[in-house]
Order: C-alpha cells, then sequence, then structure tokens
C-alpha cells in the first residue's frame, strides 16, 4: 500500500497526529535516519513521520543526513512527502505566523552531501532537471486547504538554504533580499534536490516566525523568538497535513 511521508522540522519534530504509531528503526545504504520512523495513519491513510533534526531536535542543519532521511522513507514506500519548516521572513509582507507554499529555493549551502550520485557508470552521467523543485500537484493540494481554513498565507515563495547553525549576518540577510529569495531557512534545497533525485513529489509548507536580521527596526532572530511564534501557530500547520493528506493520498492512488 502507498504511504504518504512527512518530514517534520523545528517544533514539529514530534507531532502527535498519528492514529496508532509504531516507531520503526531503519537503516539506509547511506547510514541511519535522523530518527526511527514513526508509521501510523492519518485519516485512514498510511502515514510515516520523520524528525529532520531528530525526535529530541539534536542535530544540527548541516549534520542531518539528508540522503538516508530521504531513501528511508522511500524505502518505506513513501510515493510523495510533505515537509514543515520554520523560516525567516525577508519580506515585510510576510508576518509571523504566516504559512508559505514554497515553489522555488536559492541553495547557498557549503559542505553537505547534495546528491545520491556520487559517481557515474560509464558515459551515463545523471544530472537531475530543478526549474520546478517542488511538486506542482502537492502545493496545489496544499494551497486549496490553506484556503479552506482561511489560513494567512502566501501561494509561492524563494526560500534560500543555509548551512546554519549560526543567524545570518544583516550583510548576508540583505543579500538574499537583493537576490529575490522571500525567505531564509537551513533545510529545504537540500531536502528538495535530493527527493527529486530520488524521484519522489516534494512539497514544503513554511512557517515564518520572525524577520531574519534585515528589518532594523525589529530585533534580530533568537531560537526563543522562533520557537514561541512556532508554538502558537504549530495547530495550523498540522491542521492543514492532517486535511491534505487524503487529497494526496488519491495523486497516489
Amino acid at each position: 500500500m502507498n504511504k504518504i511521508g512527512i518530514i517534520g522540522g523545528s517544533g514539529l519534530d514530534n507531532p502527535d497526529i498519528l492514529d496508532k504509531p509504531v516507531d520503526r528503526a531503519v537503516d539506509t545504504a547511506w547510514g541511519p535516519p535522523s530518527a526511527a520512523l514513526k508509521c501510523g495513519q492519518i485519516n485512514g491513510v498510511d502515514v510515516v513521520l520523520l524528525a529532520r533534526h531528530g525526535r529530541e531536535h539534536t542535530l544540527a542543519p548541516s549534520r542531518v543526513n539528508y540522503r538516508a532521511n530521504i531513501q528511508a522513507l522511500k524505502d518505506a514506500g513513501c510515493t510523495h512527502i510533505l515537509a514543515t519548516t520554520a523560516v525567516g521572513s525577508l519580506r515585510e509582507e510576510i508576518k509571523r505566523g504566516d504559512l508559505v507554499i514554497v515553489d522555488q529555493f536559492i541553495d547557498f549551502t557549503k559542505q553537505r552531501a547534495m546528491s545520491f550520485h556520487e559517481s557515474f557508470a560509464p558515459h551515463q552521467p545523471v544530472h537531475t532537471p530543478m526549474a520546478e523543485p517542488f511538486d506542482a500537484a502537492l502545493r496545489a493540494i496544499l494551497i486549496e486547504t490553506c484556503m479552506k481554513h482561511s489560513f494567512a498565507f502566501h501561494r509561492s515563495g524563494t526560500v534560500v538554504t543555509i548551512e546554519g547553525p549560526r543567524f545570518s549576518t544583516r550583510a548576508e540577510s540583505k543579500m538574499f533580499r537583493a537576490w529575490g529569495a522571500d525567505i531564509i531557512n537551513m533545510s529545504i534545497a537540500t531536502e528538495a534536490t535530493l527527493a527529486n533525485e530520488a524521484g519522489i513529489p516534494y512539497a514544503a509548507v513554511a512557517m515564518s516566525t520572525d524577520y531574519d536580521c534585515w528589518k532594523t527596526d525589529e530585533e534580530p532572530v533568537t531560537w526563543e523568538a522562533i520557537l514561541a511564534v512556532f508554538n502558537e501557530n504549530a495547530k495550523k500547520v498540522t491542521t492543514l497535513l492532517t486535511d491534505a493528506i487524503p487529497h494526496v493520498a488519491r495523486l497516489a492512488a
């Protein structure tokens, strides 16, 4: 039976949204994933939940084994992946608590394993197209669900992914704005790239928690402030996921 994968980010590392949850420790050709897979159901649909940073958020962004995470979900039979993430806003109109259905990324990471293809068969190079890195059908479901619940959301947005765990300097934050980025985080470009390489449709819902540090009339971002906003608004993300999952399952049928 087809399954839907969910990758939970900051604030949603271990949400209690599954019926009949069972933990399943797994390994992959790339090593173990960030945590045991939590397998269960949402609205009668088989779902596999994976905490990106570990159940206790112990893994720094650039130490997450993204290849193992995507491989583990693929090996578990996941046909589609939905991801959640906390992000900083680089635009005045993207306010704290707003959701963004991401459609593009800029990869500003420098030290990660970004591909499953470490070598090629003779005369058979593999170069994955990435013009549209987030699946249009999944994005449409997330957008329709946001509209149904009248959530404050943005139907598109470009995320710039940085290494972390440090936050940006003000000069970097201003540069990312000049590049056309709308939000900033430390994970999504890596996941989207690998999901595309693995042939798994992938989409991400981002929650804006802060204004990074470009906005001089605001306090620069802190981890405590991020968690406070995410905790206040986490129910929006879990509602979005639980409502969207049956529609995603119909895509997989």
